[in-house]
């Protein structure tokens, strides 16, 4: 799609700062075969999640996200804009004008998303092009070469999200203040179901049922009496496709805990809590079920 100048410009700037300042909410990846680690804000790591999951839903490889991520990281910096050259919108800067959707269509990130693989799976062995090449068969931008920059970041991004590496990807995610009136136990615990429900709602939707079988909910008793409630997502507990699923459930989970209000996320011995941030993925004696798998448990509450 073309894109003016001035907009080419923007994005790329807002590329170059993915990265939180000091201090501010930020996720981090873990550098691959000593190259250096890729930091970014919770809001551009959520998008960049939810695209990694509709591919999943698909059945497409990490390729496929590889290419995506590199294009909304060119087009909108894994934004998902109100604004953008003429009438382009969203993650990929799509147009109702040219058919990519209706406005509040194309400013739904999984639709967004899904209108782009949509289309890429539609461009002759799309997998062996080079990344830019592959982005602009389906972007037709006015910079063609533009997604060249961000494929070393959308690379180990995408390897990340696709689970291939375990705990690669951890988040440090604003926590409520403290003393904040949360309605008493009563109030918390159907705070706490509202929230575990809407982790459901979209696990679903953006992984698709078929993916994720069998994901339930039950309630669990936390320190001092708080509720929480948490989300189980079944694993297969053998066979390396089956641990890259529950690692690609987990740091989606990670990487949208501060939109969802996610408190810990288990999974193969390893534990994520917001409260403890900082300090990333801990080993935990069973998290999440014994061996390297077992089941995500995604835990919501105060």
């Amino acid at each position: 799609m073309a894109v003016a100048a001035l907009l080419g410009a923007g994005a790329y700037l807002a590329v170059q700062q993915l990265g939180a300042g000091p201090g501010e909410p930020r996720c981090t990846v873990a550098a691959a075969d000593g190259g250096a680690a890729l930091e970014l804000t919770p809001e551009r790591a959520a998008n960049a999640a939810t695209i990694s999951a509709v591919a999943s839903a698909r059945g497409l490889k990490p390729r496929a996200v590889t290419i995506a991520l590199a294009t909304a990281m060119q087009e909108s910096g894994l934004r998902n804009l109100d604004h953008g050259d003429k009438d382009s919108l969203g993650l990929f800067q799509q147009r109702p004008s040219q058919d990519w959707g209706t406005t509040r269509q194309i400013m739904d990130p999984v639709y967004a998303a899904g209108e782009f693989y949509a289309h890429l799976v539609k461009v002759p062995g799309y997998e062996r092009l080079p990344v830019t090449e592959a982005a602009q068969r389906v972007q037709r931008s006015g910079y063609p070469l533009a997604y060249a920059k961000h494929e070393a970041d959308a690379e180990l991004l995408a390897d990340a999200l696709s689970g291939r590496r375990g705990a690669a990807l951890s988040c440090v995610v604003p926590r409520p203040a403290k003393g904040a009136d949360t309605g008493g136990a009563a109030g918390a615990e159907a705070a706490d179901a509202t929230g575990a429900a809407r982790v459901r709602e979209r696990l679903v939707r953006e992984f698709g049922a078929g993916v994720l079988p069998g994901v339930g909910t039950k309630g669990t008793a936390g320190a001092k009496g708080a509720h929480g409630r948490t989300v189980t997502v079944p694993v297969a507990r053998s066979g390396d496709d089956a641990v890259r699923r529950g690692w690609q459930v987990a740091l989606w989970s990670v990487a949208h805990s501060a939109e969802l209000g996610v408190e810990q996320i288990s999974y193969a011995g390893r534990t994520w809590q917001a409260s403890d941030a900082p300090e990333g993925w801990r080993r935990t004696a069973d998290a999440g079920g014994s061996g390297a798998a077992g089941a995500v448990r995604i835990t919501t509450g105060q």
